[in-house]
């Protein structure tokens, strides 16, 4: 009964030891870094980085229903919610919410 199981045993414990181990790691050389380090503001940086290259991968090649969406309409509403991010006073909420209504309305409209 167990060798059935055996695969995923293998496949939690291996996402365990490559994840886990390596936020633990994160952690402790995390605690010894002042707030201003060099080292931190690089982390920071290569944490912004790739969520905008996510981002930026959504917004150009998205999958499912947007896939259908002109271009011009998902980066009209990425500009524009951004926008509306920054003129609210980086309210995270509004730069969800604009770009959704913007995207909204468009696929609507056309």
């Amino acid at each position: 009964m167990m060798v059935d199981y055996w695969p995923y045993v293998v496949i939690i414990v291996a996402g365990w030891l490559a994840t886990d181990m390596w936020r633990w790691l994160g952690v402790i050389a995390g605690n010894r870094l002042r707030e201003g380090s060099e080292v931190l503001n690089w982390v920071r940086a290569v944490a912004t980085a790739l969520v905008m290259a996510v981002t930026a991968k959504l917004v150009v090649f998205p999958s499912g229903m947007l896939e259908n969406s002109p271009l011009w309409l998902r980066l009209a509403a990425a500009g524009l919610g951004f926008a509306a991010f920054l003129l609210s006073g980086q309210r995270v909420v509004v730069g969800v919410v604009v770009p959704l209504a913007i995207l909204g309305a468009g696929l609507l409209w056309l």
